[in-house]
């Protein structure tokens, strides 16, 4: 379980939806679908998910990089993203392991 959540996102938009809305962003496990992050969820901070959406990210569009040696062409990672929202009254303090 500890594997399907890989971190927070802790971003300017994540952290102002965290306060607003008790929804609450992490990079997940590519494999992973939405009953096993809401359960890993539960398991890992102890609280009820009401919702989670997911967002699949990178592998697209590659990148150009100009080096000393030339143009460089990558491709970008690919990671996947959920957004949970955590019931009322609830939270996660995503702050306490730093």
């Amino acid at each position: 379980m500890s594997t399907i959540i890989k971190k927070p996102l802790i971003t300017e938009k994540a952290t102002n939806d965290s306060e607003m809305n008790n929804r609450f962003t992490f990079v997940v496990d590519r494999r992973a679908n939405k009953i096993e992050i809401r359960k890993a969820v539960e398991n890992m901070y102890g609280v009820t998910v009401d919702s989670v959406r997911t967002m699949n990210y990178g592998g697209g569009k590659p990148s150009m990089k100009y080096t000393n040696r030339g143009i460089v062409e990558q491709r970008n990672k690919r990671y996947k993203k959920a957004v949970v929202t955590v019931a009322e009254g609830e939270t996660i303090d995503l702050f306490t392991n730093v």
